[in-house]
């Protein structure tokens, strides 16, 4: 069981009265104390029904967002994570961009040992957009590059 200390910075989870941000809001973002830091394993997030504005014509886009990480001290709350995906549903960027700023958040917030962030967005025009974005620390250097070309090879065998 967690003690109260290890969970004073989660603040949204149980909160009955959720309030949804309508901005792109990185600061609602929470983390919790890794109780296995010793232990590489792999935490997964999917997110089916993401969306986002494209930023020339402000019409709506629609994605599955994958986001995987292995964790060192801390990791990210999953209620926090969905109010800060959920900010995503007015923000007008492009997919690649947006692959790449929640990369960007999650490896700020959290300082992993690595993690990847891949989308699926419904097609626009006849063209599906599959954008992928990982981070490493030198250790898993290895591990990025090989996800990476495991990446590029799916799309080349499709």
């Amino acid at each position: 069981m967690r003690t109260q200390e290890e969970l004073a910075g989660v603040t949204l989870l149980g909160e009955t009265h959720t309030r949804y941000p309508d901005t792109y809001s990185p600061q609602v973002l929470e983390t919790f104390v890794n109780k296995h830091p010793e232990n590489e394993y792999l935490v997964t997030f999917d997110c089916p029904e993401f969306t986002s504005l494209c930023p020339k014509t402000g019409q709506p886009d629609f994605g599955h967002i994958h986001i995987s990480y292995i964790p060192r001290e801390r990791m990210v709350e999953s209620k926090s994570l969905k109010l800060y995906l959920f900010g995503f549903r007015n923000h007008g960027d492009f997919h690649e961009d947006c692959i790449n700023i929640i990369m960007k958040d999650l490896v700020r917030l959290m300082d992993p040992r690595y993690l990847e962030v891949t989308g699926r967005f419904t097609p626009r025009g006849g063209i599906r957009i599959l954008p992928f974005a990982n981070y490493a620390d030198a250790e898993h250097e290895p591990l990025k590059q090989q996800r990476l070309a495991a990446q590029l090879a799916a799309v080349i065998a499709q």
